[in-house]
This record gives C-alpha cells, sequence and structure tokens, in this order.
C-alpha cells in the first residue's frame, strides 16, 4: 500500500516540498532584510531614546499593525495588483513572495522590537555615556545581548510563514498547501491530505526545536 502511494503520489509530493522550501526561504530572507532594521528603528524612534521622533514612531506602528491585523488570506488577494506590478503575476511560487514578504516583515519588525526592547537598559546607558556611537551600540550591544530571543521571534516568524505558504495553496502557488488542496480536498484524496499534514508537523517541530537548541547555545556563549 505504502509503495503504492509512492509511485502515484511521490513526485507531486516531492514537488510540492520543493516548492514550499523555495517560498519559505526566498520570502523569510526578504522578511528579514526588511524587518530587522524595521524594528531597530522601531526602537530608536521611541520617546527617549536616541532617535527620537513620535511623528515616524507614530506612523510606523500604525502600518505595521494595520498589516498584522489583516488575515493572511485576505491580503493576498487585497494586493494583487500590486504583486502583479511587482513580479508581473499573481500566481505560483514567484507571485505568492510578495504577499508573504508583506505579511511576515511587519511581525519580525514587531518582534525584533520586543527582543530589543529586552535589553538591560543600565548596559546601554553606560555605552552611551562613553560616547559610543549609536550604530555600534545597535550591533555589538543591543543585537547581542538579545540575540538569543531575536532567534526564538525569528522561529515563530518561520512557522508562522509556514502556515502563510499553506494558505497561499488556495491561489495556485504550488507547495504542500496546493497539494492539499487540489487533491487533499478537491479530489477526496484523504491519504494525501494526511501526508502533508504529517509533513507540515514534522517540518514546523524541526524548525521549533532547532530554533530552541540554537537559542539556548546562544544564551550561554
Amino acid at each position: 500500500m505504502i509503495q503504492s502511494f509512492i509511485e502515484e503520489w511521490g513526485i507531486d509530493i516531492w514537488e510540492a516540498i520543493i516548492q514550499t522550501f523555495q517560498m519559505l526561504s526566498i520570502s523569510l530572507s526578504i522578511s528579514v532584510v526588511i524587518g530587522l532594521p524595521l524594528g531597530v528603528l522601531l526602537v530608536l524612534t521611541r520617546p527617549g531614546k536616541s532617535l527620537d521622533n513620535t511623528y515616524l514612531h507614530g506612523a510606523l506602528n500604525v502600518i505595521i499593525n494595520i498589516i498584522r491585523s489583516i488575515p493572511f488570506i485576505i491580503l493576498l488577494f487585497f494586493i494583487l495588483p500590486f504583486t502583479k506590478l511587482i513580479v508581473g503575476t499573481s500566481i505560483g511560487v514567484t507571485g505568492v513572495i510578495v504577499p508573504l514578504v508583506v505579511y511576515t516583515a511587519p511581525y519580525i519588525a514587531r518582534l525584533m522590537e520586543s527582543s530589543l526592547l529586552e535589553v538591560d537598559k543600565g548596559v546601554i546607558e553606560a555605552y552611551e555615556a562613553m560616547g559610543i556611537r549609536t550604530k555600534d551600540i545597535i550591533w555589538n550591544v543591543m543585537i547581542r545581548e538579545a540575540r538569543s530571543s531575536i532567534v526564538l521571534g525569528l522561529t515563530i516568524a518561520t512557522i508562522g510563514l509556514i502556515g502563510a505558504t499553506a494558505m497561499a495553496g488556495l491561489v495556485g502557488a504550488g507547495g504542500l498547501g496546493d497539494l492539499a488542496y487540489r487533491y487533499g480536498h478537491l479530489r477526496y484524496e484523504v491519504d494525501v491530505m494526511y501526508v502533508t499534514v504529517v509533513l507540515l508537523i514534522i517540518l514546523v517541530q524541526g524548525l521549533q526545536s532547532l530554533g530552541n537548541y540554537l537559542a539556548a547555545k546562544l544564551k550561554k556563549d
């Protein structure tokens, strides 16, 4: 039974796994590049911080909160014109990268902000008193002190992104979500549905375990 299932669905499942990892790796990389600096900016523009700017901080907060309040599946359809403008298509792996980034980057920014705010204020003030430049304090003090929390935050964001890639399958983005929807749901191939669910569980558990291990290791160093 297992052998026949592999012969019938093995190639489709393998292609779906590859597509899921493509969506995950590309969108996560871009989201981190956008989200981490945005998180730092959220911290530095707070009242009393080195780049104190009430208007900029307020605007960033509003934009991030608005995006985060929109469910991914609605966001996916809402920004279709923008997606087509940027990448020229709204289907397949390429067509879902833009909405995945728009959905994930603000989340990472908020997690980054939370992690950096956990850093002991006394340590930061001591470096500021010594005349250390802000950018050096950010990279050599704040991020270093918060790196364990940042890793955990990125792990949470990655797991949320996996769920978003699965939902993206509803619009033909490919991946495990698309396979589960087209065959497991529309064609009542229950075995395919079960296998995709198990694969997603394994992926999530593996990433969470890896994130926990790295965070614990960084905390000890």
